[in-house]
């Protein structure tokens, strides 16, 4: 069975602080975890020791399961109601960061929890270009012109 983990408000306190001080292995974890892969997606992602680190940070405190759409009653079919015109920049950041650790990994998380402390979009601009660059490095320019493509209008 698989599973959805979101990081708690205890492991979002790690990413931004470090005020737990994870060791390497848990913290590149932690930061893969993002509430919308599920537990198979990340035994590709966690390198060595997938179940035990999921397990360790979820007894720890630092990540929850996330309710399963079948789990939850959904409400009565009301009208559809068009998706926002705009995407808040909390969302955008956090999509910016995962697209980040999906193509680099854990080489990028230096950058990923600096782009996790922007609180506006001039802050993020920057390093945006940055990631771009970083993801260019590693999976070729035509990957880092996909990400500018994709977030370069923050």
């Amino acid at each position: 069975m698989t599973i959805t983990y979101c990081k708690s408000p205890k492991g979002i306190t790690e990413i931004e602080t470090r005020e737990h001080r994870l060791p390497p292995r848990l913290r590149s974890a932690l930061i893969v975890i993002d509430g919308k892969r599920s537990s198979a997606e990340l035994r590709l992602l966690i390198p060595s020791q997938a179940d035990e680190t999921i397990a360790l940070l979820l007894e720890q405190g630092f990540i929850e399961p996330v309710a399963s759409p079948a789990s939850v009653n959904p409400a009565p079919k009301a009208q559809a109601t068009p998706p926002p015109a705009v995407v808040p920049f909390d969302s955008r950041r956090r999509d910016a960061v995962r697209q980040l650790t999906d193509q680099v990994g854990p080489v990028g998380e230096a950058l990923a929890m600096r782009m996790e402390r922007c609180r506006n979009a001039d802050e993020l601009r920057p390093l945006l270009g940055v990631a771009k660059q970083m993801i260019g490095s590693a999976r070729g320019n035509a990957a880092g012109a996909a990400y500018e493509a994709r977030f370069g209008d923050l």
